[in-house]
This record gives structure tokens, C-alpha cells and sequence, in this order.
């Protein structure tokens, strides 16, 4: 008989531990390959942990509510067979691991950086100081330069090499000499709250915990403010009515509104990328990708936030396809931590329930949210040649949150209208 280790497996390239929530396996239960073990939180989904071998389960290594680390052994499982071919396995990729980690610090080292692929331009001696204290290219185009026409100087370089030394530096001696926190205390002191015989308390569930703190924490950080618009959406409103059964029978997807609103989202981002940046300290970090983040709520109330990648590479079809997916494996509590990950943007749709428009609450450490309203029937105003007439138009609001910080409302208010005015501007003869 062979022992294998159940390790937490890697989630994500910024997720490094997970909770135990559940045991679905007890010791001595037989498990199949690939069959669930037990489920484990981060502190954006839930997610299960499979054997990756069938065999009996002899030990469980942590209990519920243990911190885990990834790659860390939870679990002993007892297979048929010996541990030579497993171990020698294990070996062969812990060695192509190293070897390729030697490869990419080798190749880090001794390659200079490629300024020719940035499309900015770079002293010589920005470029030197950049090279001898380990700047990358991408870093660099990050930076807010002072220079003429935004150029990045010498002192700008500087000033960002010492405020990195010394990040690394605190988050060092917090790790080695402040105990780990596993739930931050709050800022202020909550009122009490006075309980009679008729009261029901209830406990918020792990998720609900997080929730509370992040909303907290992002309005204690950011200076929000809001601007609306309202959107004439009657040719989407008809062109989704006339092609929803050709597209779903020609791409095997439902077509909502939400697909069609992101892909004006992104195509204003790309107008305006001060909306697409967040913030660390005094530094403004442009972003170079346009991830959407989609709220979507779960079957018990809570909230998550799945990422569309690269939204402005896809097409409709494809916008379609992923904001079907992220919300189907949302519902079904089916999302990677990895799927939560990167966002620079989002977009929540308040409308579902029916709230012609919202305040929403801006999702760190991104600058933005918007939020669309409830589609409703109105009477409006339409101008012609002839003339101006009352007419029924199919209207809606968008409702933009940004950060007072770093976004001003000439930002914040011509971005959204720009959102309405690609809505608005809808071909209804187009295609899918």
C-alpha cells in the first residue's frame, strides 16, 4: 500500500492560503479519482479540493476553520500500489520546476530590458537608473511622470525606488514580528445594539464577514461620489427582441442586455484610461488591461465579483459567452479564486431588481463602478424635422461611482456619458 499527499493545490497567482469550511471525506471513507475531498474558502469564493487518486482517506491533517497555505499536505490517502513511481513522479517535476525558475532568473539577469517595445519615450539616464535597480519596462510606463508632456524624470524614478525598498521593507517586519490577523478590527467602535426576548440573532455566514469589511474599508478609503445619466436604449431594446432566437440557436447562449452593456463599457475605457487605474499611496497606477469585474449575487444573498479578461478584445459573441459562464458557475458556486482576481473596472446591474438606479459602493482597489438601472417604458420628448411629439422610448439610468481622489467629475461625467452615447448610438441592423 502507498501513501499519497493531499496538498492544497494552487489557485491563483495572488492566492496563497484557503480556510477549510468542510470535510465532505471522514478517515477511512473510500474516495474516487477526482472526486471532492473537502471544500476550502479564499477570501473571494468557495471552491472543492479533488483527489487527485482513489484510495482511503487514514488522516486529515487539519480541522475545519484551519488556515491552510497552498502546497501545504491536508490530507493522507492509501492507495494500492508502491511509493517509488509517486515519488520519482514528484521528483521529475519538482526538478523541471527549479530548472525552469533557473531558466527565467537567467534569463532575467542577463537580458536588459527592451525599450524599443514602449511606445513612451525615456532619457538615457532614466533608462540606466532603470536598469540598475531592477525596474521593468512595465513599471516604468506605470509611472505618473512630472516631466514635460508627462515624461518621467529622474526624480520621479527615484522617488518610486525608495517608496518600493521601503514597502518591502515594512511588509517584512510586519511579517516577521505582528502575528497574523485573521479578521482585521474595525476602525470604529459599532454602537450597541440593545436585544429583547423577541429578537433573532443570527450570525453572519464567512462570506457576509468579508462582505462587511470590504465595503467598509473601500468607503473609508475612497472619496465616492456619483454622476447619472439617463439612456435611450429603445434600438437595443429591438434589436435583442428581433435576433434572441437566431442567437441563442446559431451560438447556444441566451443574449441578455448585460453583455451588450459591457462591450460599451470597455469601448469607453479605451477612451478614457484614467478610469482604468487604482491607486497605491500617492501613486497612480495605470492598468494596462481592461478587466470587467460583474457583480452577480448568489443564491443566499451574497455578492461575488467574476472578472471578464481583456474585455475589450471580445466581440459581442464573445462578451456573451463569458458573462454566461462567470454568472452560471457564480450560481453554482463553481468559481476559481483566479476568476476573481485582476479586475480594473465594474459593472453591477441594480436594474434585476428593480431599482431604477443605485449608489454603489466602490470595489477596491479599482477607481470605478457603474450601475444600470431597470429598463422602463416612458413617455419622452422625440425632435424631428417636423417637429417635437410625445412618444413611448425605452429608458434607463447609469449610475457612476468613482473616487474623488484621483477622478474628477469632467472624468467621471464624460466617461458614463460616453457609455450612453455608444448605447444610444446602437446600429440595429448590425450583426452578432
Amino acid at each position: 500500500m502507498a501513501r499519497f499527499e493531499l496538498k492544497l493545490p494552487k489557485m491563483g497567482e495572488s492566492v496563497a492560503e484557503a480556510t477549510i469550511t468542510n470535510w465532505l471525506k471522514q478517515v477511512g471513507d473510500k474516495i474516487e479519482m477526482d472526486e471532492a475531498v473537502l471544500e476550502i474558502a479564499t477570501d473571494k469564493v468557495d471552491s472543492e479540493v479533488p483527489s487527485e487518486v482513489s484510495g482511503i482517506l487514514i488522516e486529515q491533517l487539519f480541522q475545519k476553520d484551519d488556515l491552510v497555505q497552498v502546497g501545504q499536505t491536508i490530507a493522507i490517502i492509501e492507495t494500492e500500489g508502491g511509493d517509488v513511481e509517486t515519488t520519482k513522479q514528484e521528483v521529475q517535476v519538482a526538478v523541471a520546476e527549479i530548472e525552469k525558475t533557473i531558466e527565467t532568473v537567467k534569463d532575467a539577469v542577463a537580458k536588459p530590458a527592451d525599450f524599443s517595445k514602449s511606445d513612451k519615450f525615456f532619457s538615457p539616464l532614466v533608462k540606466n537608473i532603470a536598469k540598475e535597480e531592477g525596474v521593468s519596462v512595465a513599471e516604468l510606463e506605470s509611472i505618473l511622470g512630472s516631466g514635460k508632456e508627462g515624461r518621467v524624470t529622474k526624480e520621479d524614478l527615484l522617488k518610486y525606488v525608495e517608496i518600493r525598498k521601503s514597502k518591502a521593507e515594512s511588509v517584512v517586519e510586519s511579517v516577521v514580528t505582528q502575528p497574523r490577523a485573521q479578521n482585521p478590527e474595525p476602525r470604529t467602535q459599532a454602537a450597541p445594539v440593545s436585544v429583547n426576548g423577541g429578537d433573532e440573532i443570527i450570525e453572519m455566514d464567512r462570506m457576509r464577514k468579508l462582505i462587511s469589511g470590504y465595503m467598509v474599508a473601500s468607503v473609508q478609503t475612497s472619496a465616492h461620489v456619483q454622476s447619472f445619466i439617463e439612456v435611450d436604449v429603445t434600438n437595443i431594446v429591438k434589436w435583442r427582441e428581433k435576433v434572441k432566437v437566431a442567437f441563442e440557436k446559431r451560438e447556444g447562449e441566451k443574449l441578455t442586455f448585460t453583455p451588450i452593456m459591457m462591450e460599451a463599457v470597455a469601448k469607453a475605457l479605451k477612451d478614457f484610461p484614467g478610469m482604468n487605474i487604482s491607486v497605491d499611496g500617492d501613486y497612480i497606477i495605470k492598468k494596462k488591461n481592461i478587466n470587467l469585474g460583474m457583480a452577480a449575487a448568489l443564491p443566499n444573498g451574497n455578492l461575488i465579483v467574476p472578472v471578464i479578461k481583456n474585455a475589450d478584445q471580445l466581440n459581442l459573441v464573445g462578451m456573451a459567452k463569458a458573462v454566461n459562464d462567470l454568472g452560471n458557475r457564480a450560481k453554482a458556486g463553481k468559481l476559481k479564486p483566479d476568476d476573481t482576481q485582476g479586475g480594473t473596472y465594474t459593472v453591477t446591474n441594480v436594474g434585476t431588481f428593480g431599482s431604477v438606479f443605485g449608489t454603489p459602493i466602490i470595489n477596491q482597489p479599482q477607481v470605478g463602478i457603474l450601475a444600470l438601472g431597470a429598463i422602463r417604458k416612458v413617455p419622452a420628448v422625440i425632435e424631428t424635422p417636423e417637429g417635437d411629439f410625445i412618444g413611448i422610448r425605452q429608458k434607463m439610468f447609469l449610475s457612476h461611482s468613482y473616487d474623488h481622489r484621483v477622478v474628477d467629475g469632467a472624468l467621471g461625467g464624460s466617461f458614463v456619458k460616453r457609455v450612453a452615447e455608444y448605447l444610444e448610438a446602437f446600429d440595429v441592423n448590425r450583426d452578432f
